[in-house]
């Protein structure tokens, strides 16, 4: 008998409130994760205020940036007790025709923390065993509860990046420098291309070119054609390749996605990493006329996991500079200062119950 601990949504735009739940045992194939922290993202945030809506209504604990370390498990999943773990954001059934042919992201059973079940904003999760990813040797709790977000922060941008192809030698640009894009400016570098970082925030600037970007620009006050212009500019000065970009809107704003759109060139990528419910307006022939593509990615699939992890390891990809552990009883303070954009790094929410 396990008493999980937990902050609860219990009505959109409301204060989370303490509450608690009792679990007899972990069901067939699932894991009970005792929770070494949970990152707070952009979708959580979303949630909080109501657009999008989780999948599940309040009463709800949100969180799906969860790492921590495996105290039980139901039949078929023992091999994973007392292991630390990170939980992947998606996890897929593994069993269905898109899961057989590699598109787990589209399965239309996966399970999303925080949104189809409750999350990790928690003494402890209750998920599916199947996809879980093991940390390697024996991380203190301090560097497993940065650990979590890998489960979106970094994985999200990663499997971005693999999806275009991008190679060592050609051009990367981010639009969004912070969160998820300071994490996309390690891995684009970390393959060998010449990033360039376009931020407002001169601190999010600076902390990409220390981690990566060879160029970071301001957009503050420039039309999309200014920001194309200074692109453009910084790429022909520095005798980088002037075709096929590789464009990653991380920003989840209007304007960095009519930026990064306008970024385009002939043979083009954009991936679409950050979300915004808002409409933009875009001149998709663009796409035609410069034999170029635009794709979105929903998370990362779960058998990635353990390469990013391996980055993180072999210091490819740093997290300390770009996250912040706070107790997890300042939930209601973390999200106020993430609504009216306090935060200068991603929190990491780490349970303290009494």
């Amino acid at each position: 008998m396990t008493v999980i601990r937990q902050w609860e949504l219990r009505a959109t735009g409301e204060p989370f409130v303490p509450g608690e739940r009792t679990l007899s045992a972990p069901g067939p194939g699932e894991a009970l994760v005792r929770v070494a922290g949970c990152g707070v993202c952009h979708t959580d945030l979303g949630f909080w205020f109501g657009e999008p809506r989780p999948h599940r209504p309040p009463p709800l604990v949100l969180g799906h940036e969860i790492s921590g370390v495996v105290e039980a498990t139901g039949d078929g999943a023992g091999e994973w007790t007392g292991r630390a773990v990170v939980v992947p954001a998606i996890l897929p059934c593994g069993d269905c025709s898109p899961c057989r042919r590699g598109r787990s992201a589209i399965c239309a059973s996966q399970i999303f923390p925080g949104s189809d079940l409750d999350g990790g904003f928690a003494s402890h999760v209750v998920v599916p065993a199947r996809f879980l990813c093991a940390v390697p040797g024996r991380p203190d709790p301090e560097k497993l509860a940065r650990l979590a977000v890998v489960a979106d922060a970094v994985s999200t941008p990663y499997e971005a990046v693999r999806r275009s192809r991008l190679a060592a030698g050609e051009v990367a640009i981010l639009i969004g420098a912070g969160g998820v894009g300071g994490f996309g400016v390690q891995i684009a570098a970390a393959l060998g291309a010449h990033v360039v970082a376009v931020d407002p925030s001169e601190s999010r600037r600076r902390l990409a070119l220390d981690h990566g970007a060879a160029a970071a620009l301001d957009p503050t006050g420039q039309d999309t054609a200014g920001v194309r212009s200074a692109v453009r500019d910084t790429v022909r000065a520095r005798g980088w390749p002037e075709t096929e970009w590789r464009i990653f809107e991380c920003s989840g704003t209007p304007a960095g996605q009519e930026t990064a759109f306008a970024l385009l060139n002939r043979g083009a990528h954009l991936g679409i990493v950050g979300f915004t419910p808002a409409r933009v307006t875009v001149p998709l022939s663009h796409l035609m006329a410069f034999d170029a593509r635009a794709e979105g990615n929903w998370g990362c699939p779960p058998e990635h996991y353990p390469t990013i992890l391996g980055m993180v390891d072999e210091g490819r990809i740093v997290l300390e500079p770009f996250v912040e552990p706070r107790p997890m009883s300042e939930i209601n303070a973390v999200f106020t200062d993430a609504r009216e954009h306090r935060l200068q790094r991603r929190p990491i929410l780490v349970p303290d119950f009494p």
